[in-house]
């Protein structure tokens, strides 16, 4: 059952609306996340749940709790939300202890003392913290100080946990072994938790569910695997992974495929899938570096793939894989390969299931 939904929110700072009819619903235990670049809203739109910022019209409501209504001219204000959260910058007050910092919240909910400790030491049991509760933030790493502030958010059970790019502080190392262990903790906990990254790696590891932001609008909303393996417009493909694009015109097009010329080199490519495409239609024929197989020129290779005659312009050595830039007649592709055995002319080849096809007039976020 859906347990927080947000339906039709809009919000404008100074003249400029950076929210458009944003509508998503997250449920009991998910772990839900906000994706894209900065400015695109995703963090406007945490605020907005959280109460710290107040949306033009729309409704948020948790359960049967309405937090903000435009039509009913109704707003909860954060402290009477009963929600979570943490920030980027962590907050914490520098000049009292971890277990003070964590007893703050529970004083303000006039939770007697006792019981305070009791709560206090369960948390920061939870964040493998126990150890240090006398301590200041500033004798703490960046990691355990953004586990004092998760803590602190889940000291006094919150409905929903909210999480403003808690990671992005964190070296690259550091960052990557924090979102596996966050991960459990949620898992473990079993809290709702709304989560907000312009990291892919982190939104594909760590969520049940993601939702694509791009310049104030919800793009998609989809499992990881499907964000990834089909991104249902330009804006994700790019945004998500990497991506190449090459423009052409279909030239025959069903319910389930089609075929396009590519504008750099005349060839027709096919593409199957779901299709929303006519005869005529200019597109973007979209693939994945990793999934473009480079062969020897001429070799031959089995039938129904597509083979795209190619350069090689250059190749980089990135530790996993080497990177291969490659020219398409006219045009650029990059093409991913565990050794570098490819130089001069060679054969590109390509499933047509590993195309996608985007109108050409959908520009891609910056």
């Amino acid at each position: 059952m859906p347990e927080l939904r947000v339906s039709n929110v809009n919000k404008t700072f100074n003249g400029n609306k950076v929210l458009h009819d944003i509508n998503f619903e997250v449920h009991d235990g998910e772990f839900f996340t906000l994706l894209g670049p900065s400015g695109c809203g995703k963090s406007t739109t945490l605020s907005c749940i959280a109460g710290l910022d107040k949306p033009d019209d729309g409704t948020i409501e948790l359960d049967d709790v309405v937090f903000f209504s435009g039509k009913n001219n109704l707003f909860v204000p954060p402290e009477g939300r009963n929600l979570g959260m943490v920030f980027q910058s962590y907050a914490l007050w520098p000049h009292m202890t971890i277990a003070d910092n964590l007893a703050l919240p529970l004083s303000l909910r006039k939770v007697p003392k006792a019981r305070r400790n009791e709560l206090i030491d369960d948390a920061l049991e939870k964040v493998d913290l126990l150890h240090l509760r006398s301590r200041y933030p500033h004798e703490m790493s960046g990691g355990q100080q953004q586990r004092v502030a998760l803590a602190r958010a889940l000291v006094y059970s919150p409905r929903v946990l909210l999480l403003d790019e808690p990671l992005s502080n964190l070296d690259a190392k550091l960052r990557e072994q924090a979102r596996a262990w966050l991960k459990a903790l949620q898992a473990s906990v079993g809290i709702t938790t709304i989560y907000v990254t312009h990291d892919q790696e982190e939104a594909l590891a760590m969520s049940d569910r993601i939702a694509v932001m791009s310049k104030g609008r919800m793009v998609q909303i989809a499992s990881p695997t499907e964000i990834y393996e089909q991104p249902a417009a330009r804006e994700v493909a790019a945004f998500v992974g990497s991506c190449n694009f090459l423009d052409g015109k279909v030239v025959e097009a069903s319910a389930n495929d089609a075929h396009v010329q590519l504008d750099s080199t005349g060839q027709v490519v096919h593409a199957t899938g779901r299709m929303n495409v006519q005869s005529g239609d200019l597109v973007s024929v979209a693939v994945r570096p990793e999934r473009v197989t480079i062969a020897d020129a001429g070799n031959t290779v089995e039938s129904g793939l597509n083979v795209v005659r190619a350069h090689v312009d250059s190749v980089s050595y990135v530790g996993s894989r080497y990177e291969y830039l490659l020219s398409v007649g006219t045009s650029e592709i990059s093409a991913d390969c565990l050794k570098p055995n490819h130089t001069g002319e060679v054969d590109l080849v390509i499933n047509p299931e590993n195309m996608f096809l985007y109108p050409q007039k959908q520009a891609v976020s910056a």
